[in-house]
């Protein structure tokens, strides 16, 4: 195997200690966080300071209700009528599949990048490396998605008419605001997360709750009503619930901000999937409880279906609370997407960090920079950077559409290969999560049902179809998602054949030193 002559070894490590009752627990927690750190290959360069509901506010903003139900309430809404709401439930328990893999995997390997890392231990360097690249793209153009969809509420709040050059603008000031936050390291990036999803979560409660109660302008009936809307589309019944599924998924992505965070965590190994669970059950309920709240006030839902009403959620809410309501409510909406965005760009700069620490990433030395913050500068502007490079297709509505969909494909592919190197490792060579999450024999059960759903969401968020494109958008958006997840697997091929970065890996399968050994642990940095 080739060293990485970027990479500092160090002297090798003392034998562990004699286990005894006082041993670990009598450990220091950041001096045990420090060790199991230093024993899977890495120093402690990042400040751990997360508590657990530090690291669920991270998950919390990145899937964010107020987000996710933008994005799919008015595509849910003109494909499958009030029925739509039904695809949440599904997308929802699938998605739970993911997390309970995720945590087992986390649990054992509490490191940031968490889909490098660990499939780096479950299928080999090659694999790995292949599955980090996809995600950190995929999570980067979201980032794009995320900026672009937040600007046109700054517009609304001052009563501005946008043009697309203005709205490419203010999406790169939004870009480079959260960027300042995240430089600034993680206890400000939390405080300002923090305060975003309190303000996010109460409003959503509150005017979902308000909206169901009070504000009712249909009757349950509503939620198995067609409303005619696949017949109009031209798609059948069947057809039109699994395109609602295919969008649906987004409402419930970003979990693993949870993990990108973990080496900031305390006890990351427990805290990191309690985490991930509270974040996504969390959103996952209010999603559910607003999707249904603004269809049923609503006062026309059919005007949807026509496409004459394009923005639901605030027809719903100032109808049902009078346009007083409009201001406040584009605030929730701008803190929401703020706080959405500054912490999946901090999940990403963290991915970038763990890729280019292994020297496996283009420019590494530079993007694998801690700054006195200890915040992952280098990440941070290698995220920022490729992020705002998207942001100019933002001039054309038709090529924004695409990245849109390409970013939820790109988002499903590494769910799916880490869930299927997890039940291969299981199968064929017999691995078993040996951290404090392990959920034995049903563990198997689940990861098989996990690789089942994410790979059914891969190839159904992929098929094209013109139902979930605007009218008379060109061919290239319909096949936006195939398209844009092959370019980007084939520049990861390239790269990967080119430069071999799977030589720069230790080849540790599993791997973390075993207790007691007397060998050096093996770049650490």
């Amino acid at each position: 195997m080739t060293e990485n002559p970027s990479r500092a070894r160090i002297s090798p490590a003392p034998p562990a200690p004699p286990a005894s009752p006082a041993s670990p627990a009598a450990l220091p927690a950041a001096a045990a966080d420090a060790d199991r750190l230093a024993a899977l290959g890495y120093r402690q360069e990042l400040r751990r300071s997360l508590g657990v509901l530090g690291n669920i506010s991270m998950g919390f903003a990145v899937v964010s209700p107020v987000v996710g139900l933008y994005a799919v309430s008015q595509v849910g809404l003109g494909v499958a009528g009030g029925a739509w709401v039904w695809a949440l439930p599904v997308c929802l328990l699938g998605q739970l599949l993911v997390v309970a893999v995720y945590s087992e995997l986390a649990s054992q390997w509490p490191l940031a990048g968490g889909a490098y890392q660990w499939s780096r231990r479950l299928a080999g360097p090659a694999f790995a490396w292949l599955t980090g690249w996809m995600w950190q793209f995929a999570v980067m153009f979201a980032n794009t998605t995320v900026a672009y969809l937040a600007s046109p509420w700054f517009f609304a709040l001052f009563g501005l008419t946008p043009t697309p050059g203005r709205l490419v603008l203010v999406s790169a000031v939004f870009m480079l605001f959260c960027a300042l936050v995240n430089a600034y390291g993680i206890n400000l990036l939390r405080w300002f997360v923090s305060l975003g999803i309190a303000a996010e979560a109460v409003a959503s409660v509150l005017v979902g709750f308000a909206l169901l109660l009070f504000f009712r302008a249909h009757g349950f009936g509503l939620l198995t009503d067609l409303l005619d809307a696949p017949a109009a589309a031209g798609v059948s019944t069947g057809g039109a619930f699994l395109a609602v599924v295919a969008v649906g998924g987004w409402a419930f992505i970003g979990f693993d901000a949870c993990v990108s965070t973990a080496e900031e965590t305390k006890d990351a190994g427990r805290q990191v999937p309690r985490a991930m669970w509270w974040a996504l059950l969390s959103v996952g309920a209010v999603v559910v409880l607003n999707a249904v709240a603004v269809e049923l006030a609503h006062p026309d839902p059919a005007a949807v279906v026509r496409g004459e009403d394009l923005d639901p959620v605030t027809t719903a809410v100032t109808a049902g609370f009078g346009d007083w309501a409009a201001k406040p409510f584009v605030v929730v909406v701008l803190i929401s997407f703020t706080a959405c965005l500054m912490a999946s760009q901090g999940g990403a700069a963290r991915g970038l960090y763990s890729l280019a620490r292994d020297g496996v990433f283009p420019f590494a030395a530079q993007v694998r920079k801690v700054n006195r913050h200890q915040a992952p500068i280098g990440g941070l502007v290698a995220a920022t950077l490729v992020s705002a490079a998207a942001l100019p297709l933002g001039l054309e509505s038709t090529a924004m559409g695409s990245l849109i969909t390409f970013g939820t494909a790109a988002t499903f592919l590494p769910f799916f290969l880490l869930c299927l190197a997890a039940l291969l490792a299981r199968l064929r060579t017999g691995w078993r999560p040996c951290g404090p999450v392990s959920y034995g024999r049903v563990g198997t059960v689940v990861n098989a049902l996990a690789v089942a759903w994410t790979g059914l969401e891969v190839v159904n968020i992929c098929w094209p179809r013109t139902v979930l494109a605007p009218p008379g958008a060109p061919w290239y958006q319909v096949w936006a998602a195939l398209l844009g997840t092959g370019l980007v697997t084939l520049a990861g091929l390239g790269y990967l054949l080119v430069r071999r970065p799977q030589r720069m890996m230790r080849d540790d399968a599993f791997g973390e030193r075993p207790a007691g050994s007397d060998e050096p642990t093996p770049a650490v940095h």
